[in-house]
C-alpha cells in the first residue's frame, strides 16, 4: 500500500479542458471595439505608402518590419537585408504566420482596403437551369398538376362548381401525361402515387358536387381497385353516400358494411358514424327493427343527440310506448361536452380576468357550444312533441310526463317551453279555451316565460277580435319584458285597429330599435305611414323590407301600390312586373297590370294582361267586363258574347250581363237570337224597363205582332216606377224634415251617405279596416247600392252600355259569388238607358274613389306576431 498513491480530487484532470481556450488573435467579435481597426477602416491609416529604400541595391532597405507585436524599426545586415529575427528590447518574436484579414505582406502602393472583395465587382449571375432535361420537365409538370388541384379546390370553396370540375379534369389530363412521360424516360418506378390519388379523389368529389354520380362512382372505383393506394377502402363510404342520394338503398347498405369491415377498431369514431349512416338508410327503407339495432349499439358505445333522436323515431314508427319513454330518458341524459355558461360571467373585479372573459364570450368555440346546445334543445323539443300524444292516453298527459322528465335533467329551462308548446298544440286542435287556460298559468312565472305566454295570448285575442283583451295581454308582455319585439308589435296592432296611427307607429319603431331585423314591425310601420298619408316614408319602409325579403310578394305589391299613389305608373308597372316573376299565376296582379296599362292608353298590353288574368281566374267579374267591353270596342261583338255569358253563369240574378249578351247579338246583326235572348230576359225579369224597350224596338223593326203587348207592359212598368219614385221622394222629404226639427237645438248633422239617385257628389268610402282575414276587405251593401244607382244615373251619353270595371268588389272567400238582392237590381236600373245606347266606350277612365278603395283589398292587412 506504500506504493499506492491516491490522486487528490483537486488534481483531477478535466477531459474537456482546453476546448474553450482560443488564441485572441482569432477573436473577431470585438473588432467593433478595436480603436485601431476601426480607424483603419474609416481612414487611410492602413493605406499609407511603403517607405523607400535607404540602402542602394536593396529593395526594402530601411523598411520597417511589420509584425503583430512591438515597434517597427529598420534593422539592417551587412548585405542590407533586414534581420528578421531582431526584435526591439529583446522581446520574443511574435508569431507572424497568421495574418489579419485584409492585410498582405506584399501590399502594393495605392491599394485599397477591401476585406470583403467588393472591388472585384458583382458576383457572376447564376447559371440558368436547363429545363430541357427530362427530370426538370417532370418537376414542372408535377407543379402544374398540384396548382390545378389547388385552383379546383378554391373554385369549389367559392361556389363555382363548373370551374372546379374543369380544373379537376385538366389536372387529370396533365397527370396522365406525366405518367406517360415517366414511362418514356424509364423512371416509371418513381411515379408519385400520392399525386395520382389526389387527382382522382378531387375529380370524384367535383363530380359529386355537380351531381354527376355515375362518373363519380367510376372514379372512386378506379381508386378502390388500385391496391397500391393505402386505406382506399374508406372511400367506399363515399360510394355508399352516392348510392344513398340515388335512393339505391340496398347498394348503400352493402358499401357501408364493406367500409365498416375495412376499418379497424382503433378508429372507433369512424365506425360509429358509418353505423349511424346504416341506421338512417334502414329508416328510409322502412326497416325500423334493423335501424333500432344499429342505433341501440351506438347509444351503448358512444351516445349522441342525433342517434338518440333517430332511435325515438324508430320506436315511434313501431308504436312501442315503453321504449319511447326509455329512449327519451336516454336522450335527455346525453352529455353535450360543453362548459357551463357561468364561466362567462365575471366573478371578481380583476380587469385582466374580465378582459379574458370578454374575449372568449363570443369566440368561435363559444359559438360552437351554443349551436350544439341549441341543436340538442331542438331535438328534445321535437321528440317531446312527437311522442307526447303516443305515450299516454291523451296528449296533455304525455306532455306532462315529458315536462316532469325534462325538469329533472340538465335541460330544466326547456320545461316552460314545453308547456307553451302544449298550448300551441291546443290551438292546432282548435281548442282555444284550453290553450288560453294553459297560457294563463304562466302569469306568475319568471319574466321571460310570462312575456312569451302573454304575447301568445295577445295574439289569440287579436285573432278573435277581442281587442281589449289583446291590448291587456300585450301590456302584460311588455311589462314582463320591454325588449320583446313581438309584444310591442301586438301592442301596436291593438292601437292600429283603434285608428291611433301615430301611437302605433311609435310601438313599431320601438320594436325595430330592439330588433332591427323584425320584418313584421317594418311591414306594419309601412302600412301605418300609408294610412297617415306619409307615402314617401311608407315607400322607404317597404324598400328596406324588400332588401331583407327579396321574394316577398306582399312587399312588392305594396311598393307598386305606393308608386301608383305617388302618380308614378311606370315604376308601379316595373314593380308589378317583378312581382309576376315571383308569382306568375296571380290573377289579381295581372289584372292590376292590365288596369295600369289601360290608364296609360296601351290597350294591347292591357288586353294581354287582362286575358292572362282571365285564364288563371275566369271568375273575376271586373276582368270579364273589361274583356267584353274591349271586344265590343274593337267591333268583335261575337267574341264578347262568351265573356258576358260567363258573367251570367257567375251572377245569374244580375240582369245586366244578360242584357249585354242580347246587345252583342243585336250589334252583330243576329236579330233573331237577340229577340230570343230579350224574351228570355223578360221571362226572368218581367219588370225590367230596358228589356221591354228593346223588345218593343226589335218587334217594330221586324214587323212582329207582339209589339203591342210589349208596349202595354212597358207603359205599366213605367207607371209603377213613377209611383215608386214619388213614394221614395216623399219618404225622404219627411225624414229630412224630422231630422232638421230634431237637430235644431244641437246644430246640423252631416249624413255621409247620399241618396241612391244622386250622382253629383262622390261617395266617401271608409278606409280599409286592419284585420287578419283578407276576405273582410269588401264594400258594405249600403255603399254598394248607392254606387250602383249613381253609376246608372249618369245617363246614356257618358257610359252607354259599358259598366265601370270597379263597379262591385268580389265577395269574400267564404261567401258565394252572388249575394245580390232584388233591391240592388232595381236600384241599379232606376233610370233605363233606352234605345239610344250604342257602342260602349273603352277609353282610359279617370281613377275614382272606388278604384282606390279596391286597390287596397290586396295585401293591406296587418301581420300579427
Amino acid at each position: 500500500m506504500e506504493n499506492v498513491h491516491l490522486v487528490p480530487e483537486e488534481d483531477d484532470d478535466d477531459l474537456y479542458t482546453g476546448y474553450n481556450d482560443y488564441n485572441p488573435t482569432f477573436d473577431s467579435e470585438d473588432l467593433h471595439n478595436d480603436v485601431g481597426f476601426q480607424q483603419a477602416v474609416r481612414t487611410s491609416h492602413g493605406r499609407r505608402p511603403p517607405m523607400t529604400a535607404k540602402y542602394p541595391g536593396t529593395a526594402i532597405g530601411g523598411r520597417p518590419i511589420g509584425t503583430a507585436y512591438g515597434s517597427r524599426m529598420p534593422v539592417g545586415t551587412a548585405m542590407g537585408r533586414p534581420m528578421t529575427g531582431a526584435v526591439q528590447d529583446g522581446a520574443a518574436r511574435p508569431m507572424t504566420a497568421v495574418r489579419a484579414a485584409g492585410y498582405s505582406s506584399s501590399i502594393a502602393r495605392g491599394s485599397v482596403f477591401d476585406p470583403l472583395g467588393q472591388s472585384k465587382g458583382p458576383a457572376p449571375p447564376l447559371e440558368r437551369q436547363n429545363e430541357d432535361t427530362p427530370e426538370e420537365k417532370i418537376k414542372i409538370l408535377e407543379k402544374k398538376v398540384n396548382d390545378l388541384i389547388e385552383e379546383s379546390c378554391l373554385a369549389h370553396a367559392h361556389g363555382d362548381l363548373q370551374l372546379s370540375l374543369e380544373k379537376a379534369k385538366e389536372a387529370g389530363r396533365k397527370e396522365r401525361a406525366l405518367v406517360r412521360q415517366r414511362e418514356q424516360t424509364g423512371t416509371a418506378d418513381h411515379i408519385n402515387l400520392d399525386l395520382t390519388y389526389s387527382v382522382l379523389f378531387n375529380l370524384a368529389n367535383q363530380y359529386v358536387s355537380n351531381d354527376m354520380y355515375t362518373e363519380a362512382l367510376n372514379t372512386y372505383q378506379v381508386i378502390v381497385k388500385n391496391k397500391m393506394f393505402n386505406n382506399a377502402g374508406r372511400l367506399k363510404v363515399n360510394m355508399a353516400n352516392i348510392y344513398f342520394k340515388q335512393k339505391n338503398y340496398t347498394k348503400a347498405i352493402k358499401f357501408y358494411r364493406m367500409a365498416l369491415d375495412q376499418i379497424s377498431n382503433a378508429h372507433n369514431a369512424m365506425r360509429i358514424k358509418i353505423m349511424q349512416n346504416i341506421g338512417v338508410v334502414f329508416i328510409h327503407m322502412g326497416q325500423y327493427s334493423d335501424a333500432i339495432t344499429s342505433f341501440e349499439y351506438i347509444m351503448s358505445e358512444n351516445p349522441n343527440i342525433k342517434t338518440g333522436f333517430n332511435l325515438i323515431l324508430c320506436y315511434y314508427g313501431i308504436g312501442d310506448r315503453e321504449r319511447m319513454k326509455k329512449a327519451f330518458q336516454k336522450l335527455i341524459c346525453v352529455p353535450l361536452g360543453i362548459d357551463d355558461e357561468d364561466k362567462y360571467i365575471p366573478a371578481n373585479d380583476d380587469p385582466h380576468a374580465n378582459m379574458v372573459i370578454e374575449a372568449i364570450k363570443n369566440d368561435k368555440l363559444h359559438q360552437m357550444e351554443r349551436d350544439r346546445k341549441a341543436l340538442a334543445e331542438k331535438y328534445i323539443m321535437t321528440s317531446a312533441k312527437l311522442i307526447a300524444p303516443a305515450i299516454e292516453s291523451s296528449f296533455a298527459a304525455g306532455f306532462d310526463w315529458c315536462v316532469d322528465m325534462v325538469k329533472g335533467s340538465q335541460y330544466v329551462e326547456l320545461a316552460n317551453d314545453l308547456e307553451i308548446n302544449k298550448a300551441i298544440t291546443y290551438l292546432r286542435q282548435r281548442d282555444f279555451k284550453q290553450a288560453v287556460e294553459t297560457l294563463k298559468m304562466f302569469e306568475k312565472k319568471d319574466s321571460r316565460v310570462k312575456s312569451a305566454a302573454a304575447t301568445n295570448l295577445s295574439f289569440l285575442y287579436f285573432l278573435e277580435k277581442d281587442y281589449d283583451q289583446a291590448d291587456r295581454y300585450a301590456e302584460l308582455a311588455m311589462s314582463a319584458d320591454r325588449y320583446n319585439p313581438a309584444a310591442l308589435i301586438n301592442k301596436g296592432n291593438t292601437v292600429f285597429v283603434k285608428e291611433d296611427y301615430e301611437k302605433a307607429a311609435e310601438f313599431y319603431k320601438e320594436a325595430l330599435r330592439n330588433d332591427s331585423s323584425c320584418t313584421e314591425a317594418l311591414y306594419n310601420l309601412g302600412l301605418t305611414y300609408k294610412r297617415l298619408g306619409r307615402l314617401e316614408e311608407a315607400l322607404d319602409c317597404f324598400l328596406k323590407l324588400h332588401a331583407i325579403l327579396r321574394n316577398s310578394a306582399q312587399v312588392m305589391y305594396q311598393v307598386a301600390n305606393l308608386y301608383e299613389m305617388l302618380e308614378d305608373p311606370h315604376q308601379a308597372i316595373e314593380w308589378l312586373m317583378q312581382l309576376t316573376s315571383v308569382t306568375p299565376t296571380d290573377a289579381q296582379v295581372l289584372a292590376k297590370l292590365g288596369d295600369l296599362y289601360d290608364n296609360e292608353g296601351d290597350k294591347s298590353q292591357a288586353f294581354q294582361y287582362y286575358y292572362e288574368s282571365y285564364r288563371y281566374f275566369p271568375s273575376n267579374i271586373s276582368v270579364i267586363e273589361w274583356l267584353g267591353a274591349y271586344y265590343i270596342d274593337t267591333q268583335f261583338c261575337e267574341k264578347a258574347i262568351q265573356y258576358f255569358e260567363r258573367a251570367t253563369l257567375i251572377q245569374p240574378t244580375q240582369v245586366k250581363w244578360q242584357l249585354m249578351v242580347a246587345s252583342c247579338y243585336r250589334r252583330s246583326g243576329n236579330y233573331q237570337k237577340a229577340l230570343e235572348t230579350y224574351k228570355d230576359i223578360h221571362r226572368k225579369f218581367p219588370e225590367n224597363v230596358e228589356c221591354l224597350r228593346f223588345l218593343v224596338r226589335l218587334c217594330t223593326d221586324m214587323g212582329l205582332k207582339e209589339v203591342q203587348d210589349y208596349a202595354t207592359k212597358l207603359k205599366k212598368v213605367e207607371k209603377m216606377k213613377e209611383i215608386r219614385e214619388q213614394r221614395v221622394r216623399s219618404g225622404r222629404e219627411s225624414s229630412a224634415r224630422g231630422r232638421r226639427e230634431g237637430s235644431a237645438g244641437s246644430g246640423s248633422s252631416s249624413n255621409p251617405r247620399k241618396p241612391s239617385g244622386s250622382s253629383s257628389s262622390p261617395i266617401n268610402t271608409p278606409p280599409l279596416r286592419a284585420s287578419v282575414s283578407r276576405s273582410e276587405a269588401k264594400y258594405s251593401p249600403v255603399l254598394q247600392q248607392g254606387r250602383d244607382s249613381g253609376q246608372s244615373s249618369h245617363g246614356t251619353s257618358a257610359k252607354g252600355e259599358r259598366l265601370s270595371v270597379k263597379l262591385k268588389a268580389l265577395p269574400g272567400s267564404n261567401e258565394p259569388y252572388e249575394a245580390s238582392t232584388q233591391q240592388e237590381i232595381d236600384a241599379s236600373y232606376v233610370d233605363p238607358l233606352g234605345p239610344q245606347m250604342q257602342r260602349p266606350k273603352t277609353a282610359a277612365r279617370k281613377r275614382t274613389e272606388e278604384d282606390e278603395f279596391a286597390d287596397e283589398e290586396l295585401g293591406d292587412d296587418l301581420l300579427p306576431e
